[in-house]
């Protein structure tokens, strides 16, 4: 309706389109938000409108999100993005439904990640000393917090950016303290000598959340171990006997004390022309024919218990390898007799234990074998595998040997294969305690205590707590909150009291960590502390660190805690999947050691960001998605708008293409708006609104229709399914406003006189439906709504800001059920009279719907419903005339698919410049003969 429209007075031509409604509004159909975000975000700054927020909820319920803190490491990058505007969402969402919800934000800002690029600078040959290098990492931290603070602000988020919580920070650091302290009270932390995961590369224990599984090609070996003991059963031949074992990992070799055994499995010698091989009798086909022997013959089954406590010889070692049984010797592979090294595995440590087996340790911090090893000393693991892999050979105690790619554990900073390595580190024991239940028991009642998004997830976090063995807290390096302990410089006696820790937990809240590195014990112990053993008054501090897991672990306690707007425990964790192992579980068994209970009520997971076609971001695969150029071009809300329509269920793919279609139902919803607004520029509910009861019927159908979508859309987001919200809400703009409502309504907003009751009407509900949806929008298109509600004329607009506002409530008085079901049916024959009239076009019989007479012929179920609706239907259908008839005058061949049979024609009568509806009554009037008698009345109303 964007063409001329005339009429003639005295001969003088003039132009109708002044006495139209048209749209009117500043808000643009181009969002230009690169350019128009920082705009919004720079009012905002200077309204204090986060804080403006927080002073409207005084009094209000409290809603927590405790944020998981980030490594200040580097900009930003799309999972963090994303993990940021999720949790900034719900933020938004439950501010608006009348919670008051602080946020603060956290760094983590001590640990590996940290130090090893700082060093990475220095250099390898740097000899910089501990304190100057914590320096160094402290403002390393501190440039990357800012920078990460202003990406995180450019995205849209809210929150305390100005007073974040930081894990560097004193008072952060002294709540370390205060925790380590408490669990040792209880009996739950301890010195041990056991078998971690070790980095060679970065050269410190490792815990399980910092390790990750990728396939690694390993040796594959089968390796005899004479037996030097009779065992009747098949020394008695003369034959000699092996137990033959196999492993992917011959540098543990040297390490090796025995050889464990199934106490369920049956055993069998394997006879070959020279000797006896002891393996499981369901391995032997396998094994025999992996080793390539096909003449064998098998004496009588056996048990592991008849051969428990006798000795091999071992390979290079003045020891004996002694047969001990172990119930994880399973048939999955090898042979059935597993190769044990207390101080490489686990389970081997674990049947140490049962035995009283040495473990011997032959590879020092950096990987490399010591004088232990024998003729292996002084290489390193990988050189010495091959060597080790020849000497067995050279003995005559290698059957075979290739390789074999499996899943093996990875550093997760360095991404190098990690060593299993006994070493003296701190532990949190999970099942013994001095005090109450073991750790993990308790925490296993606790994990049943909490709601887990997506429900799922609780078999995931139980399977991890269940499983995961005692947690080494120890780490070997400068950067980060030290293990308050300290030894007797003249007998060893480790120093830890309730005195000392206080005395530590002090100083560091004064001082900080670095306190400890700078300080003699004497500066900060009691006066009069001495070794409780030998009486020395001289002591030394510990030189490691506590796990960054433990640090970050305790937020909640140093957070939730220490501030006057927040409470303990948080209502809700937000994290990415890995946090099972990680974060989720570090805090939960610190909360259940140090409080008895779990530190959230509720933890959602979400997925990776992984690439269009499901692969991991790389730099090396080119592509990665960096969210700073994807909101410096196209603007944050795009962003927010993907995270948003993505199932964080499972992995959330982004690319080029999928941000052009998040692009495109961006520009759906924004148009939509415009339309809104544009046709709401003169309308004042204060004095425009017509009463419900003489609203036209269609605006009261889509008030109804309004109310389910608040209904749903509200539901969806209680349940966190953000996606589905989005779907709703896309699908109403364009399926309920942009291709049905809005167009219907074009004719009356645009042509009906601008105070016409009509015409309120369509504006009544046109305005509530703008600022619900704007309001629906707000937690996911946080600048747009925001735009689009400054763009709502003063006095007219709800609030100063569309994050002010309240959430938009059902109201249940305007639901119509048979209003719904009435125009379902109406809608069903619409679709009808579309097809016929898409066939008329392709015959050539009409150009636009606006040139077609529409006669329906209905029987008696549809005929006095189209009979009520007569003076409706040609705005309903855009056409310009409608005739509704009985079935029974229909003279034709049924062609319809519906219950009406629908005929189009082209319609009589001239085309009016006005509304451009063809009427016969055009040329009737003569001050007005180009338009349509409606037209005339509008003008004589005050049409424009």
């Amino acid at each position: 309706m964007s063409g001329e429209f005339r009429r003639y007075i005295c001969g003088v031509k003039m132009d109708y389109k002044d006495t139209l409604n048209l749209p009117r509004t500043s808000f643009p159909m181009k969002g230009n938000l690169a350019k128009k975000e920082p705009e919004i975000q720079g009012r905002w700054e200077e309204m204090r409108l986060y804080e403006r927020i927080l002073e409207k909820g005084a009094g209000n319920p409290v809603y927590i999100l405790h944020d998981g803190p980030p490594y200040a490491n580097g900009d930003i990058h799309v999972g963090t993005a994303y993990n940021k505007i999720l949790k900034d969402m719900i933020v938004k969402y439950k501010t608006m439904r009348g919670f008051r919800v602080p946020y603060v934000p956290g760094w983590d800002c001590h640990g590996q990640p940290i130090e090893h690029e700082v060093t990475k600078r220095l250099g390898p040959h740097s000899e910089v000393g501990k304190v100057e290098l914590r320096r160094m990492c402290r403002e390393y931290a501190l440039k990357f917090v800012e920078r990460q603070a202003e990406q995180f602000q450019r995205l849209g988020v809210f929150g305390d950016f100005d007073d974040p919580y930081l894990t560097l920070r004193p008072e952060y650091e002294a709540t370390n303290v205060e925790v380590f302290a408490r669990l040792y009270a209880d009996g739950r932390i301890y010195r041990g000598s056991k078998p971690i995961h070790w980095c060679t590369n970065c050269v410190t224990a490792l815990a399980e959340a910092e390790i990750e599984y990728e396939d690694k090609e390993s040796y594959s070996i089968y390796v005899r171990f004479p037996l030097i003991d009779e065992f009747p059963p098949l020394t008695q031949s003369g034959k000699p006997v092996v137990v033959l074992i196999w492993t992917t990992t011959p540098w543990t070799l040297p390490a090796n004390v025995a050889i464990a055994l199934s106490d369920r499995l049956p055993y069998v010698g394997v006879e070959t022309s020279d000797e006896i091989l002891v393996m499981a009798e369901p391995l032997v086909d396998r094994v025999m024919e992996e080793l390539g022997i096909s003449a064998f013959t098998l004496t009588g089954t056996f048990t592991g218990q008849d051969m428990e406590g006798l000795n091999c010889r071992h390979p290079w070692a003045d020891w004996d390898s002694v047969i001990v049984l172990a119930n994880y010797v399973t048939l999955e592979q090898g042979t059935g007799c597993v190769h044990t090294a207390p101080g490489h595995g686990q389970e081997d440590y674990l049947t140490g234990l049962e035995y009283d087996l040495a473990s011997p340790m032959p590879v020092d911090d950096l990987g490399y074998f010591t004088e232990l090893a024998g003729p292996f000393a002084g290489l390193s693991l990988t050189e010495a595998n091959p060597r080790i892999i020849e000497d067995l050979a050279e003995r005559g105690l290698l059957m075979a040997s290739g390789t074999v790619t499996h899943q093996y554990p990875h550093c997760w900073r360095c991404k190098q294969p990690v060593v299993f390595r006994a070493t003296p580190q701190w532990f949190i024991a999970l099942d013994s305690s001095e005090v109450g239940d073991p750790l993990r028991a308790g925490a296993m009642k606790a994990v049943g205590e909490v709601e887990w998004i997506p429900d799922w997830t609780i078999n995931r976090i139980g399977s991890m707590v269940e499983n995961r063995p005692d947690w080494c807290i120890s780490r070997q390096r400068a950067w980060g909150v030290p293990l308050p302990i300290l030894y007797c410089s003249a007998c060893g006696r480790e120093l830890v009291t309730p005195e000392t820790l206080e005395a530590v937990r002090t100083m560091v809240a004064s001082e900080g960590a670095d306190s400890w590195f700078e300080k003699d014990p004497s500066e900060f112990l009691p006066a009069g502390t001495s070794c409780p053993d030998c009486g020395g008054s001289s002591f030394e501090k510990e030189e490691d660190i506590v796990d960054v897991w433990f640090e970050s672990g305790i937020s909640h306690l140093a957070v939730l805690r220490n501030r006057d707007d927040l409470r303990w425990p948080a209502d809700l964790y937000v994290e990415g999947s890995d946090q099972h192992r990680g974060w989720f579980q570090s805090s939960l068994l610190l909360s259940v050691g140090f409080t008895g209970k779990p530190p959230y009520g509720a933890v959602l997971t979400h997925g990776f960001t992984v690439d269009g076609a499901g692969r991991k971001m790389s730099k090396s695969l080119g592509n990665a998605i960096d969210p700073r150029e994807v909101y410096n071009r196209s603007g944050a809300d795009i962003l927010r708008l993907w995270t948003a329509s993505t199932d964080y269920s499972g992995d959330m793919p982004v690319s080029e293409e999928i941000l052009s279609r998040v692009t495109e139902a961006y520009r759906r919803i924004r148009n939509t708006l415009r339309f809104l607004l544009g046709n709401t520029y003169d309308f004042d509910p204060g004095t425009d609104a017509v009463p419900y009861e003489q609203m036209e019927e269609i605006d009261r159908w889509m008030l109804s229709r309004l109310q389910g979508l608040i209904s749903r859309v509200s539901e969806l987001m209680e349940r966190w399914l953000f996606h589905q919200a989005v779907q709703a809400l896309h699908l109403f703009c364009t399926v309920d406003l942009s291709s049905l409502y809005l167009d219907i309504l074009k004719d009356r907003l645009y042509t009906f006189a601008g105070s016409s009751r009509q015409r309120r009407s369509a504006q009544t509900a046109l305005h509530r439906i703008l600022v619900d949806l704007t309001a629906m929008i707000a937690p996911v298109l946080a600048h747009t709504a925001e735009e689009a509600l400054w763009s709502m004329p003063d006095g007219v607009r709800p609030g100063e800001s569309v994050h002010l506002l309240g959430w938009p409530l059902y109201d249940e008085s305007l639901v119509d059920g048979g209003l719904d079901a009435k125009w379902e049916k109406l809608l069903a024959i619409r679709e009808e009279v579309y097809r016929k009239l898409e066939d008329a076009r392709q015959q050539a019989l009409l150009g636009t719907s606006l040139e077609a007479l529409v006669t329906l012929y209905a029987g008696a179920d549809d005929l006095g419903l189209l009979q009520e609706m007569d003076g409706d239907l040609p705005a309903l259908f855009i056409v310009s005339q409608v005739q509704v008839l009985d079935i029974s005058e229909f003279a034709g061949e049924r062609t319809s698919e519906g219950p009406v049979e629908v005929v189009v024609e082209r319609t009589g009568g001239a085309k009016c410049q006005r509304c451009w509806n063809y009427s016969p009554a055009v040329g009737a009037d003569s001050e007005h003969p180009d338009i349509c008698d409606r037209c005339v009345r509008a003008l004589g109303e005050g049409g424009g």
